[in-house]
């Protein structure tokens, strides 16, 4: 199969010829219609996030090797079946659950492949769909998106996944009391309109550029704030019109943080999203004082998954900005320079079928 990776830390991405896997057992081969482009793959171009005074983690040293075939938003084709698949035949279109556990920790067993710690992602510890063909080792991780759009469901894998999950972590909240989204981009965007789509009204959506807060105000942000000040917890509580009750961060740098942190009143919750690297520091009294909770979120369940593709076929769920182009190493090296350069009107789609 053609495929196009990172060959190592900061390398370009480059063309290469892999064997076509053949799917056994559970496994299913799917023909990759649909990849899309996610920030955290600039991160493992990059080998690495930032850990502020901690340092960098490197990927390689938790078990990611390369050259490495990235991209966990995959819309596919069932292409063949191993031979203890039950529920899929060629044929089938799919969109594919990419966060897979090991299959035999509690967290597994549990349905919560997220917090798996020996988790093989697929375009992170496995091949992803940068690439003409993918495997999936299961097919419980397939999910049928009958009736949407290819490009917008590829972006439900992770985009979706993730926004849907933060969410649901700040739920149930009353409509009017509002939820401050920091990052428009294409996760934030989708956060917003996740939270429109279940009724929520006072939505703050924070960012730098006004592009994307102009997007965002479509969807169902009710506030805006351009984070352009030294005063950004000041400015999103002007904006709301007093302390806030929850905070999602998409960015999650030591700036924007701090600044969600600041804005909470009292029982407010920071949800920390994003992997810009950083780190955050707050006073040990005011936690206890305004009894605070700060909760990190990674991606999410299976579970949870199919719950946003069910919201999305119902009707329920505002189309996000898709920027379409093909599946080739051109467009994934430029895709991802693009994100780390900033201000993506919503999210990046590759195209298998032209390529």
């Amino acid at each position: 199969m053609h495929a196009f990776a990172v060959t190592g830390e900061g390398s370009v991405v480059t063309g290469l010829e892999l064997p076509t896997p053949r799917p056994t057992g559970k496994q299913v081969l799917l023909k990759v219609e649909r990849s899309g482009v996610c920030h955290t793959d600039t991160h493992l171009r990059q080998g690495g996030y930032d850990l502020g005074s901690r340092g960098r983690l490197r990927l390689a040293d938790r078990g990611v090797t390369y050259p490495l075939v990235m991209g966990h938003e995959v819309v596919g084709t069932v292409a063949q079946v191993g031979d203890e698949v039950r529920a899929h035949r060629p044929g089938d279109v799919r969109l594919v659950y990419p966060w897979i556990g090991c299959g035999d920790c509690p967290q597994c067993a549990a349905g919560r492949d997220n917090y798996c710690a020996a988790g093989r992602n697929l375009g992170v510890a496995r091949h992803g769909g940068y690439a003409d063909h993918i495997v999936v080792p299961d097919e419980r991780y397939l999910e049928d998106i009958a009736g949407l759009d290819l490009s917008w469901a590829a972006t439900l894998a992770c985009s979706g996944l993730t926004a849907f999950s933060a969410v649901k972590k700040v739920q149930p909240s009353t409509p009017d009391e509002p939820v401050v989204v920091i990052g428009a981009g294409g996760v934030g965007l989708t956060a917003i309109a996740t939270l429109k789509s279940l009724g929520h009204q006072a939505i703050c959506a924070v960012d730098l550029v006004e592009r994307n807060l102009a997007i965002a105000t479509e969807l169902g942000a009710s506030a805006t704030v351009t984070a352009t000040s030294d005063a950004l917890g000041k400015d999103i509580v002007k904006a709301c019109h007093g302390p806030v009750a929850a905070v999602i961060d998409f960015v999650n740098n030591g700036t924007t943080a701090s600044a969600g942190f600041d804005a909470l009143r009292k029982g407010g919750h920071l949800v920390q999203v994003g992997l810009f690297g950083g780190e955050l520091t707050v006073p040990t009294a005011l936690m206890a004082l305004k009894m605070v909770t700060i909760s990190g979120s990674f991606v999410g369940t299976p579970d949870e998954l199919h719950s946003l593709v069910e919201l999305a076929q119902c009707g329920a769920l505002p189309h996000i900005p898709v920027l379409d182009s093909p599946l080739d190493a051109e467009s994934v090296q430029r895709s991802l320079d693009r994100l780390e350069q900033g201000g993506v009107p919503g999210r990046i789609v590759l195209r298998g079928d032209v390529c």
